[in-house]
């Protein structure tokens, strides 16, 4: 049985509306501002194996209550830009959506993880017209999103990579590069934002 039920179909329909509405969004502050205010957009509903897999994980229930609501990821959003700003103008605007309210945010990007790792978590509250696992209409669904830089979806997708698909020997010294790398990245972010800063000063 699908962990998601009958609510599969209405998970697939907001990723849609929303990956539209975000690349609306995209479009428009591209016109008002003549530069893109992201680069990459992607959106997934996560596999019935997967969060079956994070259900067993956390001792809960294999079944849809715990699928959407103990668990706020089974939409998920992944926003790609160039300059730190921009994720926190990405914020801004998302947060003026309507029929979305932001419930929760997490900073990695101030207060990065222990390993290196840098993002900046939102997760969403969608409101739809469709019926929701709590028998409401309009429903309402969990969105997670996560804004990066180039840079920090880079290190974060080698980091997997290397960390979770292979069995690595001296995990400690490989753990410590990676910090070391992450850091080094996160300067560059700083530099590169301050250089934009410059040349918009003197246009």
């Amino acid at each position: 049985m699908n962990i998601y039920g009958k609510y599969q179909p209405t998970l697939e329909k907001i990723l849609n509306e929303l990956l539209t509405r975000i690349n609306k969004m995209n479009v428009d502050y591209q016109k008002s501002n003549n530069q893109r205010l992201f680069e990459h957009l992607i959106g997934r509903v996560k596999s019935e194996k997967s969060m079956e897999e994070k259900c067993q994980r956390k001792g809960l229930p294999l079944n849809e209550q715990s699928a959407l609501r103990k668990n706020r990821d089974s939409i998920g959003i992944r926003i790609v830009c160039n300059f730190i700003d921009d994720i926190y103008t990405c914020i801004n605007l998302i947060e003026k959506m309507p029929d979305v309210e932001v419930v929760k945010k997490k900073d990695y990007i101030t207060n990065a993880k222990k390993n290196g790792y840098r993002s900046y978590h939102l997760i969403l509250f969608i409101t739809t017209n469709d019926e929701d696992v709590d028998g409401n209409i309009p429903g309402k669904y969990y969105v997670e999103v996560q804004l990066r830089t180039i840079a920090m979806d880079t290190w974060a997708s080698l980091e997997h990579e290397m960390k979770y698909k292979h069995n690595i020997k001296n995990p400690e010294l490989i753990g410590k590069e990676l910090k070391r790398v992450a850091d080094e990245l996160a300067s560059c972010d700083v530099s590169m934002q301050t250089i934009r800063q410059l040349i918009r000063e003197e246009n």
